[in-house]
């Protein structure tokens, strides 16, 4: 049940139907490439991060889209201001879990300890979810790793 929910989000998303190419990209230049996370590949340049993920990894990025960051209640402009940066590697690296996990590896209720320290709950009933955003394209894959697309940004526990 839950592997064909995956899949049929696979189908339904244009992202997914990205050309083969892109599992041979690393994480930043699958997101580029995508069209649409610019917000999120600003915010990953702002806070110095592209290095780290374009690393060898393997990374498990949990990536909102540019219409999430959009509906944050802070202005991203905030966020991507010299003196936030602390905050703002702190919400991407939030994002981010060490290690390639898959759909078929999600279980309900799963915690995943992400590179920020904190760890984020996996949810499944009702659709894919993490720490509440849901799941809208799954197991996108790059050379380091593996992204799942969410419609919403998780902030760390303060």
């Amino acid at each position: 049940m839950i592997r064909r929910t995956f899949l049929a989000l696979a189908a339904a998303t244009s992202f997914l139907t990205a050309p083969a190419f892109a599992a041979e990209q690393d994480i930043v230049d699958t997101a580029v490439g995508a069209g649409n996370f610019t917000t999120l590949v600003a915010a990953v340049q702002a806070a110095g991060l592209v290095d780290t993920l374009k690393g060898e990894g393997p990374f498990t990025v949990f990536a909102p889209t540019d219409a999430a960051f959009a509906a944050l209640p802070a202005t991203v402009e905030d966020l991507l201001k010299p003196e936030n940066k602390d905050k703002l590697v702190a919400v991407l690296t939030y994002h981010v879990v060490p290690g390639k996990v898959m759909s078929t590896d999600l279980t309900e209720g799963m915690k995943a300890k992400t590179v920020q320290g904190a760890e984020v709950t996996i949810t499944l009933d009702g659709g894919p979810k993490v720490n509440g955003a849901t799941i809208s394209g799954a197991d996108v894959a790059a050379s380091n790793g593996v992204i799942h697309v969410i419609d919403a940004v998780i902030l760390p526990p303060m």
